[in-house]
């Protein structure tokens, strides 16, 4: 199959697909040993598990629907017990419950069967990017009395500690950086996601949700993260 000459060769990666269909198996496989990856199957939850334990993966595509007693959304939750590995959850669903449960288990990105090898390609790139380029300073960020710790990937409200996923610290981060200043839509999906996803207004406002869940005391009411209709959103000192 020829893929565009405009996807990016990135560093190669360990990618654990877990996919139970052999075709589908076969050509992601090719796509990824295109770019340089090295691939490792598992064809059902169980086998998921333990070689996202075994192998510690760079990247994780998950199929949603798996045979067995472990779907992909009990795969997702049990390997958030004990790696940040970025996920995408790969899937002929398209209904928005699944996408925000997805989401919610800690799952990174979202891929609808069918889907173009440019589509995949530039996903996988994208959030490789991401992963190998988290911010290395090591000071520390206080706004109010949440405190967000760079070394350590710590974030603190009070004396409470707040565990987020990767993909929740970043947009976490991306605002601290920029406290007080309302940061675009745009802006916010191209920092945290990547420019690929700079129309994807619903990613952002999912995964505000559930960062609100986390850091608020009252999510219904933000004291932290707040928003300026139809422009973006700022991060505040609580008061």
């Amino acid at each position: 199959m020829k893929t565009d000459d405009t996807s990016t060769r990135d560093e190669p990666a360990t990618v654990l697909v877990v996919e139970d269909e052999p075709r589908l198996v076969r050509l992601i496989e090719t796509l990824l040993a295109s770019t340089g990856h090295h691939v490792v199957v598992a064809r059902d939850g169980q086998t998921a598990v333990e070689q996202a334990a075994l192998e510690q993966p760079d990247l994780i595509i998950l199929d949603l629907l798996l045979p067995g007693a472990i779907d992909g959304f009990e795969v997702c939750r049990r390997v958030r017990e004990f790696s940040t590995v970025p996920i995408i959850m790969l899937t002929a669903r398209a209904q928005e419950q699944d996408k925000l449960r997805g989401f919610s288990l800690g799952a990174d990105d979202y891929v609808t069967k069918p889907f173009s090898a440019r589509e995949l390609l530039a996903r996988v790139s994208a959030i490789l990017r991401r992963s190998r380029g988290a911010d290395e300073s090591t000071g520390l960020i206080e706004i109010g009395d949440l405190i967000i710790n760079q070394a350590t990937y710590r974030v603190t409200v009070g004396d409470s500690e707040i565990n987020l996923t990767p993909t929740e610290y970043r947009l976490l981060f991306t605002l601290a950086q920029h406290a007080g200043q309302v940061v675009p839509h745009r802006s916010l999906l191209s920092q945290v996601w990547g420019p690929e996803y700079s129309d994807e207004i619903e990613y952002l406002r999912t995964y505000i949700r559930y960062l609100r869940r986390k850091i608020e005391p009252d999510p219904e009411r933000p004291r932290f993260i707040l928003n300026r209709a139809g422009i973006g959103y700022f991060l505040s000192d609580g008061s």
